[in-house]
């Protein structure tokens, strides 16, 4: 077999001032790795008549067909939304070890030490915090939602052979947004404390994440001609928009209710007015404020 040339061009490079927040990084992932039968009081268990996250961040809350259900109804529709953001997590975050140390292979002597270093840290972490989501999902008795159309195929398939900076986008973008989301509705007393705490334990080490990709996207973003970044700009302003859109309303709750779903997933009128009720609009603008402002002082908007 003929040996491939070897790739020699580092293609994330970071300032000097840059690669020493990296190291602060690394030093905090390695003082305080998860551990996944610590991480949690696991034998507290969940308790499902509590509810899963504030009731106003229901997606189709404020609508007549959320007031025709039952309280209980009502209750479980709160429990399989969260399935879904919790599927969402399981499904990118067990794309990215094979995406990220991917990197670390195709540029194996060109890396920033400490940017190698902390591909390696974020695909450990990602692992840990998918097994924690699986066993949650289990002990919930939460279905597993399909893998978020688009998208699994985008991190399996297509951003493997691209340029590092649009996975690093492309998580970012998804999990920030996630992130933010799940916050934003858990960390009330009214929750489940073992979701709540579930929760604020993948904030943690998810912080650092963010942190590191910011770096690395505006670092990128300064040093790129404008011409170049245009198109990218076009690309992930449209990748956002279906994302928001998945995000506010997944058609697939309709395939896991006990009851009868009260709109119909197949109607995409009425999908829409869903995903642009009042209360969504007002949701997506209090949770997502922070990702929005900082993807507009990219020129992705």
């Amino acid at each position: 077999m003929q040996k491939s040339p070897e790739v020699t061009e580092n293609p994330i490079r970071l300032s000097e001032e840059d690669r020493a927040k990296v190291g602060v990084l690394i030093r905090a992932s390695h003082r305080s790795p998860m551990s996944l039968e610590d991480v949690l009081p696991w034998n507290d268990g969940i308790d499902k008549s509590k509810l899963p996250k504030r009731e106003d961040g229901g997606w189709i809350y404020g609508t007549e067909q959320w007031r025709g259900l039952t309280g209980d109804q009502q209750r479980e529709l709160l429990w399989k939304e969260l399935a879904r953001d919790i599927s969402m997590f399981i499904w990118l975050e067990q794309t990215l070890p094979p995406l990220y140390v991917g990197y670390v292979n195709k540029y194996p002597f060109s890396l920033h030490p400490e940017v190698y270093e902390y591909l390696m840290i974020f695909s450990r972490e990602e692992i840990t915090h998918t097994l924690m989501f699986r066993r949650y999902m289990k002990m919930a008795g939460l279905p597993l939602f399909s893998p978020p159309k688009g998208f699994y195929a985008q991190f399996t398939q297509q951003l493997p052979t691209l340029h590092p900076v649009f996975g690093i986008l492309s998580t970012l973008m998804i999990e920030w947004g996630t992130e933010l989301s799940v916050m934003y509705l858990t960390q009330r007393d009214e929750v489940d404390p073992l979701t709540r705490k579930m929760i604020h334990a993948h904030h943690m080490e998810e912080a650092r994440h963010i942190a590191f990709g910011k770096r690395v996207i505006e670092s990128f973003f300064a040093s790129t001609p404008a011409e170049a970044l245009a198109p990218i700009r076009d690309q992930f302003a449209q990748i956002y928009r279906s994302y928001k859109d998945e995000f506010t309303f997944n058609r697939d709750i309709g395939l896991h209710t006990s009851f009868p779903f009260p709109i119909d997933v197949a109607d995409d009128a009425a999908v829409a007015q869903v995903r642009t009720s009042e209360n969504n609009r007002r949701l997506n603008s209090e949770r997502l404020g922070e990702l929005d402002r900082w993807l507009a002082q990219l020129g992705i908007q």
